[in-house]
């Protein structure tokens, strides 16, 4: 039990998908400019993550190293799929905010990237707690940058057609947090910020 905490915990801080590992950035920068479009994005990749570490870890020793990646893009796109039709079906105003980054999931490097760097090598217990790990973390740092995109950069904060925050008539929103260059900067300090908190962590482990 200790070793699932702990694996699942590398993924929230020490192993984040986003400010640590550096992969998946383009979905997170594209997505994170609405709150419940990113609460959504989150909830699908740890649906996939999940998921897909548990097929695979249940199979890699059937599965031929030769054309593991193809196997695993199969698998991925499988449990996309899914939660393509189940958006589709149950949440149109979601899923015409996210459009094609849902069906991109399949080629998200996280996703792949833990397919390939932990469930092919790891047992189905320990890849649930990646999938957790890895998919919260990601949901997390992109559920806080697309609040204060939304936040600063609208005016306001809206989730499923209700107004959660609305700043001072008088307030005017840079548009540059809509942007690439404000997702950037944003990103950086969060990165900042994260980092900074693994190097306080680390020290108190040792």
């Amino acid at each position: 039990m200790r070793e699932w905490i702990r694996v699942f915990k590398d993924g929230l801080s020490i192993e984040n998908p986003l400010t640590v590992l550096m992969i998946g950035l383009c979905a997170t920068l594209a997505v994170s400019t609405q709150l419940q479009g990113s609460f959504f994005m989150g909830i699908a990749v740890i649906f996939v993550l999940v998921m897909s570490n548990v097929l695979i870890s249940m199979f890699r020793k059937f599965i031929p190293d030769e054309v593991r990646i193809p196997i695993f893009i199969v698998i991925i796109a499988a449990f996309v799929t899914i939660v393509d039709l189940f958006m589709k079906a149950f949440f149109p105003p979601i899923y015409a905010i996210l459009g094609i980054w849902i069906p991109l999931i399949v080629v998200n490097c996280i996703i792949l990237g833990r397919a390939e760097a932990f469930a092919y090598t790891n047992t189905v217990w320990l890849s649930i707690a990646d999938g957790f790990g890895m998919g919260l973390g990601y949901t997390i740092l992109i559920v806080v940058l697309a609040t204060f995109r939304e936040l600063f950069g609208t005016g306001k904060l809206m989730f499923l057609g209700a107004t959660l925050i609305s700043l001072p008539s008088g307030y005017k929103p840079p548009g540059i947090l809509m942007l690439f260059p404000g997702a950037f900067i944003l990103f950086g300090l969060l990165q900042a910020l994260s980092r900074k908190y693994n190097e306080h962590v680390t020290r108190k482990a040792r």
